[in-house]
């Protein structure tokens, strides 16, 4: 292992420690007004088998309720910003759900949604390469899609429920030195989705330079809130009615 990866598990083992020394949860973030909520809230729709009357509807409920945006596959990305205009961003995925393309199909992908007017990018970090410590590669491929879709907000899934802590801790400081503006937990495609103890090392790990979302099995007003308590900035959901209506 190269000195740079030994460097950052280093960094990553103190962090780690401080994070506990401290305590998970030392203090709740203030809780959000429900009008506050629902503009924190993707309003998601990323099932393989999602229609377009299905896309047409979360595009309508966001725009009543005032969502942060709607996220979509891809492939929705131009009749999203026709039904939306400027009224609701449109927030799209790449390299979903595994992570695995290779970073020149991500940074074009990210480039082509910018293009087509997506606002927000939520792309999926590599895992397997972060599993075998190439945080070097790993930093280039966030760098890549950072690039590519250079005016869009850039959120980085990290799928949290295959790390461990120090590999979250590391993710995250690539992610800072790749120039993304979120770390975010899952796919809601995996083994599992967000947890306040993640969202709590996350928000501790990156600090206030950069968002925190959650994502995956949130799916009432209470699951949304224990989120916000524990540290994320943005929720990813595709139950946003549900949770803003009770």
């Amino acid at each position: 292992m190269n000195l740079v990866n030994k460097e950052y598990q280093k960094r990553a083992r103190i962090l780690l420690e401080n994070w506990q020394a401290r305590g998970v949860f030392p203090e709740e973030h203030s809780e959000p007004t429900s009008e506050a909520l629902a503009n924190m809230i993707d309003h998601t729709i990323l099932k393989p088998d999602a229609s377009i009357s299905a896309v047409n509807k979360i595009c309508k409920e966001a725009l009543e309720h005032r969502f942060a945006s709607v996220c979509v596959n891809p492939v929705h990305v131009e009749r999203c910003v026709d039904l939306l205009g400027d009224k609701v961003p449109v927030c799209t995925v790449i390299g979903f759900p595994l992570g695995a393309n290779h970073s020149e199909i991500k940074a074009h992908e990210a480039k082509l949604a910018v293009e087509q007017g997506a606002q927000e990018i939520d792309m999926v970090l590599n895992v397997g390469l972060m599993k075998t410590a190439n945080f070097q590669e790993v930093y280039a491929d966030i760098k890549a899609v950072r690039l590519g879709g250079e005016d869009g907000l850039l959120k980085v899934i990290l799928e949290t429920c295959l790390l461990s802590q120090e590999e979250i801790i590391i993710a995250c400081l690539l992610c800072r030195e790749a120039g993304a503006d979120y770390v975010k937990t899952s796919t809601g495609f995996s083994s599992g989705g967000a947890t306040a103890e993640d969202i709590s090392l996350m928000r501790f790990v990156v600090g206030e330079d950069l968002g925190v979302k959650a994502s995956g099995g949130i799916r009432t007003r209470e699951d949304a809130l224990t989120m916000v308590r524990a540290g994320a900035s943005r929720l990813g959901a595709s139950a946003g009615v549900s949770i803003v209506s009770n």
